[in-house]
């Protein structure tokens, strides 16, 4: 199988504020994490909340880089986390498909050629050309997926956000993540 991502002894920690370092407070963060994610693969990452799971996946995205250990990709990595990132209030959902897929290092021709079957998936109609401060949270979070996945990455990582929106859109979104596996692309997803 072909490597799509690989964790080397991955450490990221963040520091105890100086004001608790006489309590017993533990620095937080991800510690000595190793993987691989194949191709076609679907890796599920389980945990409590503040378990570092969200923190992983953006070390995985390059968002964050790590204290310590190597992250290596081959291919493009499309991250979806939480309703709204990177998305800027006061731009339409059109402005911010851009913004978004800018974000994930995908060039305006790119955009150009998937714009409208970014509009399609997401299903936002006339709200397409709205600010997006008047959409409500599973607007935003329709967009942010339609965004991610019209881009058929090597290694979808999504955090927690597929439970958004009405049924119909959930079951269409798992479909697309369906598809995009069996298009030879890799599925990372954290959860509780």
């Amino acid at each position: 199988m072909t490597v799509v991502m690989r964790l080397e002894d991955v450490t990221l920690e963040y520091p105890v504020p100086r004001q608790y370092r006489k309590e017993d407070i533990q620095p937080s963060g991800v510690r000595n994490i190793s993987l691989e994610v194949n191709q076609g693969e679907v890796l599920g990452i389980i945990g409590r909340n503040g378990s570092g799971k969200s923190t992983l996946l953006k070390m995985m995205a390059g968002v964050f880089p790590p204290d310590s250990g190597t992250i290596s990709a081959r291919g493009s990595v499309s991250l979806l986390a939480g309703v709204g990132v990177g998305f800027h209030k006061e731009l339409t959902g059109c402005e911010n498909a851009y913004l978004y897929g800018a974000l994930m290092g995908r060039t305006t021709e790119q955009i150009d050629g998937l714009i409208e079957e970014i509009q399609s998936f997401a299903e936002l109609d006339h709200h397409f050309d709205r600010p997006i401060r008047t959409y409500s949270s599973g607007m935003k979070s329709r967009l942010g997926i339609s965004v991610a996945t019209a881009f058929r990455p090597d290694l979808l990582l999504i955090d927690e956000v597929l439970g958004v929106g009405d049924a119909s859109f959930r079951k269409k979104s798992e479909d697309r993540v369906k598809q995009l596996i069996q298009d030879s692309g890799a599925v990372v997803i954290v959860s509780h």
